[in-house]
């Protein structure tokens, strides 16, 4: 993404807070109402969070103090340390505690005003010799659509080294009638503010909400998360540009919007902020031995424009205009990430080979499998279809009658993800298979847990992708429940080993489902990468 200058320098405000001890500091009433976290673990330093709230909503700024300590006595001393936040951040608070040991379990808690916070417990990155590393990974969660039952099977997890969060952590959709909206207890937990969000104000409030929920505090105070945006951290469909779900002649310039947006997500996420005034999110965390994690931003970088069906198939006359779709598809210069961003990539994975890990791990907000949906009705018995489809409404029978044409076309399931871009994808996947890695893609975004094989043009396999389903926003299955869309898709595809359609798993505890087709675990909470 590129700011100008008052962009720029508007982002860095977010990081000055706390290097400065205010003239004057509020002495009222505070607590700590969004919990703790910690994230971008690194072998001797660990970034800390929470948020302060003061009781006077006018409140100056407010000093702050913190302990981190080791957990047992024989690694060490606690060491601890102050600072002040305030109004231009929201009153979030961010340490990057340093001078840690590798591989050391810590609790910290933070204290203003009196008040201690809830402990939180976190983890450095071991050093040398690593037999396994376990990682949550999770994505999308709509706060009106269902309840956090995922976090809270996290938190009640005996281990997690790491949380991965591959984007959609907030919506920024609004009320009535919006997205989730029809769920059952949508009307206990609908959106705040009740309006889409634009404003830096409007960004601040719904994190706020979504770090309010118990569930969600106990997952970030039990381990160090690693995070990534996807779009509606900004708004639906997201690319460098613009959004589908952004107008400029109601909502203003695109750049400001993002520039908010990105702001508050630095505040309120336990990330290390930039120091030059851009957005350093492409990151890599090494697991000792066994893994390199290497975090992609593939929405606001460089993505162009995605295609859709609506406006780029079909011709002047109104016919499908195959031809013409697949130019576009192939256009060698629509990019979802820049070159600078690939060349780090490379460089990553080629240090992570050259030091012996075991492991080249994507963290990626989108599939990235060569997906085509299913045509139901012709992959299924006439009865098994009748039976399937007898229950659906109008709209449900829609979707089933657009995916199966598509299908017949032969074209992508998904054009927001890697198969909208598909001369970018064949980029990556030449630089994966140059640097003789072992990869594995973490995807999120769809709603659905997927198994997939992926495979270059020439047919060639490259790496092994794990989907994740979201914590509560539906996937396709929610709204087709009869149909076996998973196993359709999997009979559709030949990079589909495995799909689960529905996101109602996820309200059972994702992440101990462990009983699924060929031994395969989905990705919702606890994959676990072990050196064999």
């Amino acid at each position: 993404m590129k700011l100008d200058r008052r962009q720029a320098l508007f982002l860095m405000g977010a990081t000055s807070a706390t290097s400065a001890r205010a003239e004057s500091s509020y002495l009222g009433k505070v607590s700590f109402q969004h919990g703790v976290a910690s994230g971008d673990p690194l072998a001797d330093r660990v970034i800390l969070w929470t948020r302060i709230t003061p009781e006077a909503s006018d409140a100056a700024p407010i000093a702050y103090g913190w302990t981190l300590t080791p957990v047992g006595r024989r690694f060490g001393r606690a060491i601890s340390g102050t600072g002040v936040t305030g109004p231009d951040r929201d009153y979030t608070v961010k340490v990057d505690a340093g001078g840690l040991k590798p591989g050391q379990d810590y609790s910290f808690t933070f204290t203003a005003n009196g008040v201690t916070s809830p402990v939180g417990q976190t983890r450095t990155l071991p050093r040398g010799k690593v037999k396994d590393v376990v990682l949550a990974v999770v994505s999308c969660a709509l706060h009106p659509n269902g309840y956090f039952h995922a976090y809270g099977a996290i938190s009640a997890l005996p281990r997690v080294d790491a949380v991965l969060h591959l984007g959609d952590y907030i919506y920024e959709y609004g009320g009535l009638g919006s997205y989730g909206m029809d769920s059952s207890v949508a009307w206990y937990r609908a959106h705040l503010p009740n309006r889409e969000i634009v404003s830096l104000a409007d960004y601040r409030q719904r994190h706020a909400q979504y770090k309010a929920d118990v569930q969600l505090q106990a997952a970030h105070a039990r381990a160090p998360w690693i995070v990534v945006w996807d779009d509606h951290e900004t708004a639906n469909d997201s690319y460098k540009d613009g959004a589908e779900n952004h107008s400029p002649a109601d909502e203003g310039a695109w750049n400001t919007r993002k520039a908010v947006a990105i702001k508050a997500y630095y505040e309120w996420m336990p990330i290390r902020e930039p120091s030059d005034g851009g957005f350093a999110i492409n990151r890599s965390f090494d697991f000792g031995n066994l893994v390199s994690l290497m975090m992609l931003e593939t929405r606001l970088t460089a993505r162009d424009r995605q295609l859709t069906y609506d406006r780029d198939l079909n011709g002047y006359d109104g016919k499908p205009d195959l031809p013409a779709f697949k130019a576009k598809l192939a256009d060698p210069y629509r990019r979802m990430m820049g070159q600078d961003q690939l060349d780090w990539l490379g460089q990553q994975i080629r240090a992570s080979v050259a030091s012996g890990k075991t492991w080249q791990v994507i963290g990626n907000e989108v599939v990235m499998a060569r997906i085509v949906p299913p045509d139901a009705r012709s992959q299924m018995t006439p009865e098994a279809y009748a039976r399937s489809t007898a229950k659906l409404s109008p709209s449900a029978q829609r979707r089933i009658d657009r995916m199966a044409a598509i299908s017949r076309l032969g074209q992508p399931y998904g054009l927001d993800m890697w198969d909208g871009y598909p001369v970018d994808r064949e980029r990556l996947y030449a630089t994966l298979k140059a640097t003789g890695a072992r990869p594995v893609v973490l995807s999120g975004d769809s709603h659905a847990f997927w198994v997939n094989e992926l495979k270059d043009g020439s047919g060639n396999r490259v790496a092994a992708e794990f989907g994740t389903t979201g914590v509560t926003s539906p996937g396709g299955g929610d709204y087709l429940p009869d149909l076996p869309l998973g196993a359709l898709f999997a009979q559709a595809n030949s990079e589909v080993i495995y799909n689960h359609q529905s996101a109602k798993l996820s309200d059972r505890g994702a992440g101990h489902l462990y009983r699924h087709a060929r031994g395969v675990w989905p990705l919702s909470a606890t994959p676990c990468l072990m050196a064999d």
